[in-house]
């Protein structure tokens, strides 16, 4: 990995689902992503090298930015195309322009996650005034994920999605750890769940030391 430049997230979408991709488009700043095109998050560190990113991955393919966050640390884009060729291709300019490898970025690290059954009424408006995305309703199951880094929430939500008919409420991608909020059956929440976990542990990268992961 060149001198310098930590790539903490590479997190690779095929195929963005209908919950995910319209949450993004609530907290994005930049040019919505849709439903059903491929997608890239990356953060680097120090964050202002991903303004040169950006700069290559938009001269070199016709991917569109979802998002662009600059901070003192670290630095995030999402970017995404109907082809997914071209969000490869991306990638590729990345790796090219900062001289590292997709390899190199860290493994996600499961921090905690937890499963409510049986919600009360008041715990469900609590979790929907702070959510941009779904509700949940009194009784269903609650699912919250802690991941690090954050931008493996996406990836996280996108494949629970997939997985099970449930309702993504809130992911949270940018900041020290990464969050997902979902709510539904318990049956379904069991199922999000597995596919969440299975999806991060399938990610490749350099080890991501920390404390072991809470599970309740």
């Amino acid at each position: 990995m060149a001198t310098g430049i930590d790539l903490r997230t590479w997190t690779y979408i095929d195929i963005l689902q209908p919950q995910t991709a319209a949450f993004l488009a609530t907290v994005s700043r930049g040019y919505h992503p849709l439903v059903g095109q491929a997608s890239l998050l990356v953060e680097v560190k120090p964050g202002m090298d991903i303004n040169g990113v950006t700069d290559a991955v938009l001269k070199r393919t016709t991917c569109t930015p979802g998002m662009q966050v600059v901070e003192r640390h670290f630095g995030v884009l999402e970017v995404h195309d109907f082809d997914q060729g071209q969000v490869r291709a991306a990638g590729a300019a990345i790796t090219e322009i900062l001289g590292i490898e997709e390899s190199d970025r860290l493994k996600p690290r499961v921090v905690s996650a937890q499963t409510i059954t049986g919600i009360e009424g008041y715990h469900s408006m609590l979790v929907n005034r702070m959510r941009h995305g779904n509700f949940i309703h009194e009784g269903q199951a609650l699912y919250v994920l802690e991941v690090h880094p954050a931008g493996y929430a996406l990836l996280a939500a996108n494949e629970a999605e997939k997985a099970a008919d449930i309702e993504v409420l809130e992911f949270l991608s940018v900041g020290a750890f990464g969050r997902v909020y979902l709510g539904g059956g318990e049956a379904d929440i069991a199922e999000a769940a597995k596919a969440a976990i299975a999806a991060l542990e399938a990610v490749d990268g350099r080890e991501n030391p920390g404390a072991p992961a809470t599970f309740y």
